[in-house]
């Protein structure tokens, strides 16, 4: 059995070779432009078939705000003072919840608010709190600040 392109931007001859820069031609016979894979779209001021002419598409924006106070709240509100859980800056264990039910697969965990002198060095949640100190090192935020203190940094 062929093996059937789908998504080839390219169109058959009549014989079944594709147009384009493969056999020697760079026309397109439907006088339509050239479009690129789904889920790519076009770079404006590229020339067709170039590297780079074709880019992935972005994801469209998530309606949903974040929210911090009311019903369905989904993150903690960033507080001034205080550390560990009561620090804020965060997405609460029912907004990660929502989360993952509207993204299976997802492994997307909520702060660990443990201090560090309860948890064991070298085990995972030592390695995340860890991690997650030395990569937001620079957030200077009200919200940033709250998380880090949330984590314990």
């Amino acid at each position: 059995m062929a093996y059937n392109q789908t998504n080839n931007p390219f169109t058959k001859t009549s014989c079944g070779r594709r147009y384009g820069p493969a056999n020697g031609t760079n026309n397109n016979p439907t006088n339509t432009p050239l479009k690129c894979w789904s889920g790519y779209e076009r770079v404006p001021g590229t020339k067709e078939f170039s590297k780079g002419s074709c880019k992935k598409s972005s994801p469209a924006k998530s309606n949903e705000p974040r929210k911090t106070i009311g019903p369905g709240k989904n993150f903690n509100k960033a507080k001034p003072t205080g550390t560990g859980a009561d620090a804020g800056g965060g997405m609460t264990q029912k907004g990660v919840d929502s989360y993952k039910a509207k993204n299976p697969g997802s492994k997307l965990k909520t702060a660990v608010t443990t201090k560090p002198s309860k948890l064991k060095p070298g085990s995972k949640d030592a390695n995340r709190r860890k991690s997650f100190c030395a990569r937001s090192r620079g957030w200077d935020g009200e919200r940033g600040r709250a998380a880090r203190r949330r984590w314990n940094c």
